[in-house]
């Protein structure tokens, strides 16, 4: 399974690379890594369709989360990849604009990483 993950944090590459080793090793998932909205577009233009899940952030500088959800949905339909966001506020107007924006799910931070790698293995299957 190929992973973007898009936060403008760059630490979140060395955390999601501890936390995901032993899948890493075991070739099971593959992560890719934007810092930007506009970095993940780019990405994903460049790879059409070979990211089969992203782990967005919604707060980002320049193009949010949420703007990343809404491109990506229009522009990638045939199939469409399954988008999670990552909000540090697990508020309920976020919640509902990633739902209407057509995410698959938002996780809080800190993301409890026991409980995404239980999610990402059912997707796997």
């Amino acid at each position: 399974m190929k992973i973007l993950v898009v936060d403008d944090e760059k630490d979140v590459k060395i955390l999601f690379e501890q936390r995901f080793r032993s899948e890493i090793k075991k070739k099971e998932m593959e992560f890719m890594f934007a810092f930007s909205g506009e970095e993940a577009l780019t990405y994903l233009g460049q790879h059409n369709h070979e990211a089969v899940l992203i782990l967005s952030d919604i707060n980002m500088p320049g193009m949010s989360g949420l703007d990343l959800l809404r491109k990506i949905k229009e522009t990638y339909q045939e199939p469409s990849p399954h988008v999670i966001m990552i909000s540090a506020y697990g508020d309920e107007e976020n919640y509902n604009h990633a739902m209407l924006y057509g995410a698959n799910g938002l996780l809080t931070k800190p993301v409890d990483f026991s409980g995404l790698k239980e999610k990402l293995k059912t997707l796997i299957a």
